[in-house]
């Protein structure tokens, strides 16, 4: 998967905070499916008010969990693009126009021919999560083979049509991190969170003495 929006993103400072404000959120989604249209040449409508309630529901679901971070910083912030990427899925703001041209010098890649929308909506949240990986961390994840992969991709869509909350693992998988399929949008289930719970216990039990 090119991340075809992340050194754009990047550019924008405290990308983290920044993306959880409304007008931010939606200018960088549509400049982000501005790109994958110059770069496929494919077109597509964006519905702006799916795209703010998109917005108000992953903040909500977000703020409610926003104490995990301090546990890792890192896992919660890919942790809080699944939960993006779950919504976008969930209520669907893009659709590819019915005469969108294709470049015929673009040999699209089987993800993006086989689903666009859902391209749209992936590479997004990966490329937010890489832009802000390396403002924050200097280093950008990853991303393991199976994100260019039709069979997974095939999968994905299937199951998130039909549990949008598997989105959160398949995001995880695609960034090459263990996935949580029976409860994905549970931050305190995630491989990470609970290694961090268990460091955190183990730094209480030793600081009093």
């Amino acid at each position: 998967m090119d991340l075809i929006f992340k050194k754009e993103l990047a550019l924008v400072p405290d990308l983290g905070h920044r993306l959880r404000q409304l007008r931010w959120f939606r200018t960088t989604f549509r400049n982000s499916a501005r790109s994958v249209t110059q770069h496929y040449g494919l077109r597509f409508a964006i519905d702006e008010k799916k795209l703010t309630r998109i917005f108000l529901d992953w903040v909500e679901i977000v703020n409610a969990q926003k104490a995990y971070a301090q546990l890792d910083r890192a896992d919660f912030i890919v942790f809080s693009a699944g939960l993006a990427l779950k919504e976008l899925i969930r209520q669907a703001p893009v659709s590819l126009a019915a005469d969108s041209p294709v470049k015929p010098e673009v040999e699209l890649p089987e993800p993006v021919r086989f689903w666009p929308e859902g391209f749209v909506y992936t590479n997004y949240c990966v490329c937010a999560i890489a832009a802000v990986f390396e403002q924050e961390f200097g280093e950008t994840p990853e991303l393991d083979a199976c994100a260019d992969d039709l069979r997974t991709w095939w999968s994905y869509r299937e199951n998130t049509s039909e549990v949008p909350s598997y989105a959160v693992a398949y995001l995880d998988r695609f960034l090459g991190a263990e996935p949580n399929w029976l409860a994905p949008d549970l931050p305190a289930e995630r491989a990470a969170m609970q290694r961090a719970l268990v460091a955190a216990g183990q730094t209480r039990t030793i600081a009093p003495r």
